[in-house]
């Protein structure tokens, strides 16, 4: 691995730490496991430990750089558009963290309030939305300078992964 892929796997990661988001990393009330605290990025990689992985903001992209053939340029790009979002994310971050402690609380309390569940249920599902949105923006502006050619590549293996998963 040379020295510039490592400095950009270093910074889509910290990027990724920041944020954590991904899609479905979220659990919803009925899927919620009221026997321990879910955190907001233990979903795909995103750990305590701060590992990323496939799930961070970036998607798979950052990983597959190599297979569709990213030139030094796209790598420096990404990692700035990665920057550019970091505190947007950390803000994400924050505020998953702090709906996914409240949701826990509401569930594991010695009543249940249905009414508050399901509005702490609800506040982790509209930071969820945020995060997809985040998410997504930035997906966008990496597709854009990637080039025809390693978007079908990006496509293919893709459809290759989903395949494999099944």
């Amino acid at each position: 691995m040379t020295a510039t892929v490592k400095h950009i796997a270093l910074g889509v990661g910290a990027g990724i730490l920041a944020l954590g988001v991904t899609a479905g990393v979220f659990v919803h009330a009925q899927d919620q496991n009221t026997n321990e605290p879910r955190h907001g990025f233990m979903g795909r990689g995103m750990g305590p430990g701060g590992r990323g992985g496939p799930g961070g903001p970036m998607g798979m992209l950052p990983m597959l750089g190599r297979q569709i053939d990213l030139t030094d340029a796209q790598k420096d790009q990404i990692k700035a558009i990665a920057d550019s979002h970091k505190e947007d994310w950390k803000g994400l971050a924050d505020r998953a963290r702090a709906a996914h402690g409240a949701l826990n609380q509401a569930v594991t309390a010695e009543s249940v309030d249905e009414a508050l569940i399901r509005q702490r249920s609800a506040d982790v599902a509209a930071v969820d939305a945020d995060m997809a949105v985040a998410r997504a923006r930035a997906h966008a502006e990496v597709l854009q300078i990637l080039t025809p050619e390693q978007k079908t590549k990006l496509q293919s293996l893709r459809t290759e992964m989903k395949g494999r998963g099944r």
